[in-house]
């Protein structure tokens, strides 16, 4: 039988662990090759031991998304090797600090802007060549609700997602007339390591896992997908527009 993302190239960010680790595997299970870019290269061998337990292939990428030039040189060596990109989830993100604004340094600010927005801003510039030469291009980046909810001591992250939000709404509505489509997750309280962090007195049992988070973040990467620049809210299962304030 063949596979829904059979001979589709996936590249998956922060695929060591947690939610894109899980969505890696469920990309692959669907038949896709998975490029799976993380700092942890433990993580990244661990899901590769998975990936080929269920007959799938992944190209492993150990790589601090803060560099730069190694988004770019990755960019190149996919051109080089495939000559197009299928799917890109930009899913890799920092939380930073939970602390009151004015506690918060500005390096340190910097560093979460570094990984959770200009890492993805690097990641359009040098991918979009490659998902316009696909049949059907496909990106997905995971936000957070903290982006509209301007969650209190969670600052940095907070805005890093609304600039996120803001990066890839201006992206879908450039790329509109084009085979690409654009959108939005967001996935609400998981069982995470970062949401442990963030909430270490919550029982994660009573939080979904990334795995049954993935098998919604599939979908809108598959060639079938047709809305861009949307919202897909996982606590709600609702695809939602953006609408301008009242």
């Amino acid at each position: 039988m063949t596979k829904p993302l059979a001979n589709r190239i996936a590249l998956v960010t922060g695929a060591s662990r947690g939610i894109g680790f899980a969505t890696a595997r469920a990309l692959a299970k669907a038949g896709a090759h998975i490029v799976a870019v993380a700092r942890t290269q433990g993580g990244l061998e661990e899901l590769d031991d998975e990936i080929r337990k269920h007959g799938g292939s992944a190209t492993l990428v150990p790589l601090n998304l803060t560099d730069s030039d190694g988004i770019a040189r990755l960019g190149a060596g996919l051109h080089e090797r495939y000559g197009k990109l299928d799917i890109l989830v930009g899913n890799a993100g920092v939380l930073g600090p939970s602390s009151p604004i004015g506690h918060i340094e500005l390096k340190t600010f910097n560093d979460v802007m570094a990984v959770n927005v200009s890492a993805n801003f690097q990641l359009i510039r040098c991918m979009e060549p490659l998902l316009k030469q696909s049949d059907a291009g496909r990106a997905v980046f995971i936000t957070s609700g903290a982006a509209t909810k301007a969650t209190a001591y969670v600052s940095p992250y907070a805005a890093s997602k609304a600039a996120l939000e803001t990066l890839a709404r201006a992206w879908a509505q450039e790329t509109a007339n084009t085979p690409l489509r654009v959108n939005l997750f967001n996935p609400g309280p998981v069982r995470t390591r970062m949401r442990a962090t963030l909430m270490p007195g919550e029982d994660p049992a009573t939080l979904d896992t990334p795995e049954q988070v993935a098998e919604f973040i599939v979908p809108l990467c598959a060639p079938a997908w047709t809305e861009t620049g949307k919202f897909y809210d996982y606590k709600t299962r609702t695809l939602m527009s953006f609408r301008a304030p009242a």
